[in-house]
C-alpha cells in the first residue's frame, strides 16, 4: 500500500507518459505531482517532503542524471526510479552507482514500476527520518559553551581518562569546576552517562561526515 507520508514526483518531458503514469498511480492510491522538466520540478520542490522521483533519463536542458547529481549534492529526502526509452548499460550503471533504486526501460509493466516506487518511498522516508534525528543531535551539541565543548572533546579523544581530576589537570581547572560542567553537559545533551555521550558524539561525527559538500 502507498505510504501516506510520501509523494510520487513524475518528471518526464513526454506529456502522454506524464498523464498516463499519473493517472495509473493515482488509481493505486499514490499522491502524485507531475512536471515536464527537471527545472520545473526544482522550482516547485521544497526540499523537505519525502518521496519517490520517477525520472525520465533523457530530458533536454537538464537530464535526469544531472538532476540526480544535483539532488544528491543537496541531500534531499528523495529516492529515484529512472525510466528511459533509450538508456544503455553504462547509463544505468552510473545511475545505480549514484543511488537510484532502479533503472527501467520503456515499455515496462506498471506493476513493476509500482513495486519499485513502494521500495523507493520507504527508502526516502527512512532517509528523511535519519536526517531529522541527526539534526536533533546537532541542536543538542549547539547548546554547549566553548568550555563545555573542550571537556566533551577531551572525553571523546581520551575515553580512558574522563575523571574530573584528569580532565581538570589537562585543562588547568579544578575538578569541582569540571564536575559542574559535566552536569550541565549531560543535561544539555540529554544523556545520563559518559558512554551515552560518546555514542551521541560518534553519531554526530558520522552524520557530519556523510553530509553533502
Amino acid at each position: 500500500m502507498p505510504n501516506a507520508d510520501s509523494v510520487v514526483y513524475v518528471v518526464d518531458d513526454d506529456q502522454d507518459i506524464r498523464t498516463s503514469l499519473s493517472r495509473a498511480l493515482r488509481k493505486r492510491g499514490f499522491e502524485v505531482e507531475a512536471f515536464d522538466s527537471a527545472e520545473a520540478f526544482l522550482d516547485a520542490y521544497d526540499g523537505e517532503q519525502a518521496g519517490c522521483l520517477v525520472l525520465d533519463f533523457g530530458m533536454p536542458v537538464m537530464s535526469g542524471l544531472e538532476l540526480q547529481e544535483h539532488l544528491n549534492g543537496l541531500g534531499f529526502p528523495l529516492a529515484i526510479v529512472f525510466i528511459t526509452g533509450h538508456g544503455g548499460v553504462p547509463e544505468s550503471v552510473k545511475a545505480m552507482k549514484a543511488g537510484a533504486v532502479d533503472f527501467l526501460e520503456k515499455p515496462f509493466r506498471q506493476s513493476v514500476l509500482v513495486e519499485r516506487i513502494l521500495a523507493a518511498s520507504e527508502e526516502a522516508i527512512a532517509k528523511r527520518d535519519a536526517q531529522e534525528r541527526n539534526h536533533q543531535i546537532r541542536v543538542r551539541f549547539d547548546r554547549l559553551t566553548a568550555r563545555e565543548e573542550e571537556i566533551v572533546a577531551r572525553m571523546i579523544s581520551n575515553p580512558a581518562e574522563v575523571s574530573s581530576k584528569e580532565i581538570g589537570n589537562y585543562l588547568g581547572i579544578s575538578p569541582r569546576t569540571v564536575d559542574h560542567h559535566r552536569a550541565r553537559i549531560l543535561e544539555k545533551l540529554e544523556v545520563k552517562t559518559v558512554v551515552e555521550l560518546i555514542d551521541l558524539a560518534s553519531r554526530l561525527k558520522d552524520a557530519t561526515a556523510s553530509r553533502p559538500g
